[in-house]
């Protein structure tokens, strides 16, 4: 009896989710319906009012124009596909201004697949996500045409203004594949920087496609944030890899800052330079950052150096010649050394846009480029608003 009990009552609950489920789609279908009816009154009554006569009236001195029947179309709306809707003709033409001409989608939607964007779905994937919601399939040729609609958000990102409360600057260079105007795929890069303020708010500030990490490129990058606002004045620290260019642009426009060189990137550069079976070398250097303090660290790689001087010298030379700048940590609140002694934040954040891409392999063009990387800053700029780094709402 009990099995039976628990069945039935198993049984009750899936009939009324049935029911539920049923009532809600026929509610949505008749409040679609009604959206409809109300939508074709309203186009009706603005073709009387062009014509400005009513039906069957022949009174041709008042008259503007004659009504010439109707054509159907589908509407895209928040509430799903209007399929068949009744759009009045007229004999001269005119310009609906409740439904303008070639405008198959709503703004509304436009701006509800530019959201989807944003949040981080691909172009692919848009419209089979939205399918449901919007009653019909868009293509993903129609919604990167919908979302160049973002384009002047883009620029807009370009050219805001930047506070000058940031302590941390976050510096690096990330390589993508984007096709050029003859259709041929190219190795580009996209330099990038990422801020941290005293309250632990993180942003990433501003992205640039370039040909190449150059000091020119650097340098022109780091002076635009600069004339938006970001002059570095309370900057304890600007973290990057051990890029030739990207350090004498840094020197060169934010001359009073700190610099802290990417252990990431430093353990990599180790790692080109021992053979696979000698990896302990890269194991035993990350120990010099794991040190308690800077004098510990000091010893802690003249420990290391003594070990691999003479196997290794040119991997103990990388270090060597940089030791200074990767133990700039250091001199910064001990909760905040973790996050930024690397880039590593840049690195993740990218691999979304990766995400992106890959199946396509490659941007279709440097605007395709610009528009997605600014969906996926938009959407991580977005999600760390409320999100600050609990690392760094500790007392400094």
């Amino acid at each position: 009896m009990r099995e039976l009990e628990v069945l039935d009552r198993g049984h009750l609950k899936l009939e009324w989710e049935e029911r539920k489920a049923f009532f809600e789609e026929e509610l949505d279908g008749h409040v679609r319906s009604e959206v409809k009816r109300l939508l074709e009154e309203a186009l009706d009554a603005e073709r009387t009012s062009r014509v400005a006569v009513g039906r069957y009236v022949r009174d041709v001195e008042t008259r503007c124009d004659f009504r010439n029947g109707y054509y159907r179309r589908d509407l895209g709306t928040r509430l799903g596909l209007l399929r068949g809707l009744r759009i009045p003709r007229a004999r001269r033409g005119y310009k609906s201004e409740l439904l303008p001409r070639y405008q198959r989608r709503q703004e509304s939607v436009h701006g509800l697949v530019r959201e989807a964007f944003l949040r981080g779905i691909s172009t692919r994937q848009v419209g089979p996500v939205l399918e449901p919601v919007l009653g019909e399939a868009y293509s993903a040729q129609t919604i990167s045409r919908i979302a160049r609609g973002l384009d002047a958000a883009v620029e807009k990102f370009h050219r805001r203004a930047l506070g000058d409360e940031y302590v941390y600057l976050f510096l690096d260079g990330v390589v993508l594949k984007v096709r050029d105007a003859r259709g041929k795929v190219r190795r580009r890069v996209v330099l990038v920087a990422y801020g941290v303020t005293p309250a632990g708010r993180r942003e990433v500030l501003a992205y640039r496609l370039a040909q190449a990490e150059s000091e020119t490129a650097w340098t022109a990058f780091l002076q635009d944030l600069y004339l938006r606002g970001l002059e570095g004045r309370r900057l304890r620290l600007v973290v990057s890899d051990g890029s030739t260019g990207l350090h004498a642009a840094v020197s060169l426009v934010y001359p009073q800052a700190r610099v802290q060189r990417c252990w990431a990137h430093k353990l990599r550069n180790i790692a080109e330079k021992v053979p696979q079976k000698e990896s302990s070398c890269v194991a035993q250097a990350a120990a010099i950052y794991r040190a308690l303090n800077r004098r510990q660290a000091e010893r802690a790689f003249r420990r290391w150096a003594g070990r691999w001087r003479k196997r290794r010298p040119r991997a103990v030379a990388c270090v060597e010649r940089d030791l200074e700048e990767l133990l700039s940590f250091f001199s910064v609140p001990q909760s905040h050394w973790k996050k930024v002694r690397t880039t590593n934040v840049i690195e993740r954040a990218f691999r979304e846009v990766r995400r992106r891409t890959r199946p396509m392999s490659s941007f279709t063009n440097p605007d395709s480029c610009d528009r997605i990387v600014f969906g996926v800053v938009s959407h991580l700029n977005r999600s760390w608003e409320r999100k600050p780094l609990k690392e760094f709402t500790q007392n400094a």
